[in-house]
């Protein structure tokens, strides 16, 4: 699936607005995952819980994996008084926007070491609110970006990854370089401060224009020929129409294939990320090792790497950038084999996370793109939301047993082998699709050229 613009025309085609706007939300995207991620890894190992423990928290993040279920009504309610002001997408970021910002409020007077319960409820609540906005914003970049304009699928997808690590590192950064100074409660306080900073990048960028609208007014139309009540046609156009739209337009087969690639692509870096926290600090590195190397310079790294990621996908295809980067994801967790054979040594821990963000930012862009590939414009948030909540359920189900998996082994280098050949059948699923997809780009371009 390759491109005919040239080197010139792909590099000038980022001076473009809109690719700002998509930075902005998705740094709203990243944040949460600091909340209930890292930080709060980092929090719940400084107060003595067990690894399995810590793993088992992270299942709070299984919501994003079933996000799908309310995904249609981000693309059929209208939120009272936020919707004429600030339209479909950015309503719905808002209002989820404003109840992160007071759940973050309450987590951060809690102590995890004696009240456990109510921590865990307060972080499936940002978890919950953070999964319902991500349908949004990510419904918001394919509003602004359709699959039809394929060269620009791969940009708007390195704005999101760029913007999403930017929401999770430089936030990360700041937490654990102050993590020993300010306490965990200290640092939680000023995480909100951070939320009221996104609540404003919300309120700045533009609503995107789209025929959404129309489309499912046409569906309106089909159903209700069938249909004997209105609460029954927009039942069916809200609930079933953007399933029933997505296997049609790609065949059951096809979809299928899709859709258990989507699952298992990113589950060797789930289980990864999951621990790498736990693994940095059992290794011997401190608070502010770990921030200045895994946030700091991993985020400048995702930028740069994002952005050399992007400009391959744009020239080079998505299919191809997806098998290159999906390789390399899985041979950087060696790198992490390495560390724990050596020790904590600065180095190599710098080389490693150079490594592992530039694996990690090739795939993802290319993964984003092709997520977007396969929406259609009527439903754009609930067709996203199920792809992505597939991709989720992998990282956040199955990673949650990441803790009691390496207590099992009793080996970190073991277990970051195991990471790395988890990503193979995925690849073979996704090579099987290669010729449905150069298809459906000759289909694009086409439609282009007589246009």
């Amino acid at each position: 699936m390759s491109t005919t613009l040239s080197w010139k025309a792909t590099f000038r085609s980022y001076l473009d607005k809109r690719l700002l706007w998509v930075f902005m939300l998705a740094c709203s995207s990243g944040f949460p995952w600091v909340l209930i991620g890292s930080n709060m890894s980092g929090w719940l190992k400084d107060a003595g819980l067990t690894r399995a423990a810590i793993g088992y928290f992270g299942s709070v993040f299984t919501v994003y994996a079933f996000n799908f279920l309310w995904a249609p009504l981000i693309d059929r309610v209208k939120i009272p008084i936020l919707y004429p002001i600030l339209g479909q997408r950015r309503s719905w970021i808002f209002l989820c926007q404003s109840f992160i910002l007071v759940l973050t409020l309450l987590i951060a007077g809690t102590h995890p070491a004696t009240n456990l319960m109510l921590t865990s409820m307060l972080a499936l609540g940002i978890a919950i609110f953070s999964a319902t906005q991500d349908i949004a914003i990510d419904a918001y970049r394919i509003d602004t970006f359709p699959r039809q304009q394929t060269s620009k699928l791969p940009q708007a997808a390195a704005m999101a990854v760029i913007g999403w690590w930017t929401g999770y590192s430089l936030p990360g950064y700041f937490a654990f370089m102050n993590a020993d100074g300010m306490g965990w409660n200290g640092v939680y306080y000023a995480m909100a401060v951070v939320v009221a900073i996104l609540m404003l990048f919300t309120l700045l960028v533009g609503e995107p224009i789209t025929e959404r609208e129309a489309l499912q007014q046409e569906a309106e139309g089909k159903y209700n020929k069938v249909m004997k009540s209105h609460a029954a046609t927009w039942f069916s156009v809200t609930v079933i129409e953007p399933f029933w739209d997505f296997f049609k337009r790609n065949g059951l087969k096809v979809a299928l294939t899709i859709l258990l690639f989507v699952f298992l692509f990113k589950i060797g870096e789930a289980f990864l990320g999951r621990m790498s926290i736990v693994f940095y600090k059992e290794i011997g590195f401190s608070n502010e090792q770990i921030g200045h190397y895994s946030k700091l310079i991993g985020w400048g790294a995702t930028i740069f790497f994002t952005l050399l990621g992007s400009v391959f996908n744009v020239k080079f295809g998505i299919v191809r950038g997806l098998m290159i980067g999906g390789t390399a994801m899985a041979a950087s967790n060696l790198m992490f084999a390495w560390i724990a054979n050596v020790g904590p040594n600065e180095l190599l821990f710098l080389a490693t996370i150079l490594v592992d963000n530039f694996t990690t930012a090739f795939s993802t862009v290319a993964f984003v793109s092709f997520l977007t590939l396969l929406t259609g414009t009527a439903f754009s948030a609930t067709q996203y939301a199920l792809l992505a909540s597939l991709g989720n359920l992998g990282r956040t189900t199955l990673a949650s047993f990441s803790g009691q998996l390496i207590d099992v082994l009793n080996d970190w280098s073991t277990f970051f082998i195991i990471t790395a050949l988890m990503v193979i059948p995925s690849l073979i699923m996704l090579y099987s699709l290669r010729h449905f997809f150069d298809h459906v780009s000759d289909q694009h371009r086409s439609k282009k050229r007589k246009e």
